[in-house]
């Protein structure tokens, strides 16, 4: 680039002021700075260009690998998929047809089941709820889960006993 001093610009001043003349002189300025914006803006347009164009080749070349490896990925899972399904239905005809072994269960019945499956939510809701069991027993909150009846019950007025609503 050119190194353009102080001095330098003065001089380049006085000549073009000497040669121009003071009449044109402003003139001239103004179109020659002018001219040096659209040079700057075209040149700014061609960087932009180009760098569009080379991240959209890069994101073609990315686009390309994700496609081939995705294409991989599909073909690797068809044909475990095919080959577990073949293994399966292998199996399914070389066995006889049994019934399954109750006996391993032992003696528990299917109320049991569902009782402690029940329980099993409840704990579970009132273990994850959004308080902390440290607040609740701080303040006295809720420490297990209580039905809309029982809720109902508890907050009844006790003085009356008149059962019907009707």
């Amino acid at each position: 680039m050119i190194d353009l001093g102080l001095t330098k610009l003065a001089v380049i001043g006085v000549v073009a002021l000497i040669v121009i003349g003071p009449e044109k002189l402003p003139r001239v300025a103004r179109m020659a700075g002018t001219l040096y914006g659209r040079a700057q803006r075209y040149l700014n347009d061609v960087k932009s260009e180009v760098s569009r164009e080379i991240e959209l080749e890069e994101l073609k070349n990315l686009h390309k690998t994700v496609q081939d490896a995705a294409q991989t990925i599909k073909s690797d899972v068809e044909s475990s998929i095919s080959q577990n399904i073949s293994e399966v239905e292998n199996a399914w005809h070389d066995t006889p047809a049994s019934t399954p072994d109750t006996s391993s269960y032992g003696s528990v019945s299917t109320e049991d089941l569902a009782r402690k499956a029940r329980e099993f939510r409840r704990k579970k809701v009132v273990r994850s709820s959004a308080i902390p069991a440290w607040y609740k027993q701080r303040h006295g909150g809720k420490l297990h889960v209580t039905s809309g009846a029982a809720r109902v019950a508890r907050f009844r007025p006790r003085g009356t006993t008149n059962a019907s609503f009707y």
